[in-house]
């Protein structure tokens, strides 16, 4: 990742090129030949670089609420709620279980207390 003076340096100085990528990135080093038109596009667009990077969110809350809610009332299955909704990936989903349901994410895992007492009773 480039800093935002390292891409603004880099769009000033295609412009002053006569947009020739070739030059400019051996004269800075840096950066793709794609990555830097991408930028200059992106300077045009706006006269100006954004100050990061910003990915759009690629399913709506509304969706996220209705795979978490599929998950919790048909058995807390997350290979059953990709399937049937679609969803996305298991690490995904475990995520939204985990910022919309938090408390509903509690696991327990090996044998419950009364059980193994019972059992060493006999």
């Amino acid at each position: 990742m480039y800093s935002f003076e390292d891409r603004l340096r880099a769009v000033q100085l295609y412009s002053k090129l006569g947009n020739r990528a070739g030059l400019t990135i051996r004269q800075l080093g840096y950066p793709t030949n794609n990555a830097l038109k991408s930028w200059h596009r992106e300077y045009e667009k706006r006269i100006d670089l954004p100050a990061g990077y910003s990915r759009r969110e690629k399913f709506t809350h509304a969706q996220q609420e209705r795979a978490v809610t599929h998950y919790l009332e048909n058995g807390r299955c997350i290979s059953a709620t990709i399937g049937t909704l679609g969803s996305p990936y298991r690490k995904l989903l475990c995520a939204w279980v985990q910022e919309w349901r938090p408390e509903r994410r509690l696991r327990i895992v090996g044998r419950s207390r009364e059980l193994s007492a019972t059992m060493h009773a006999s």
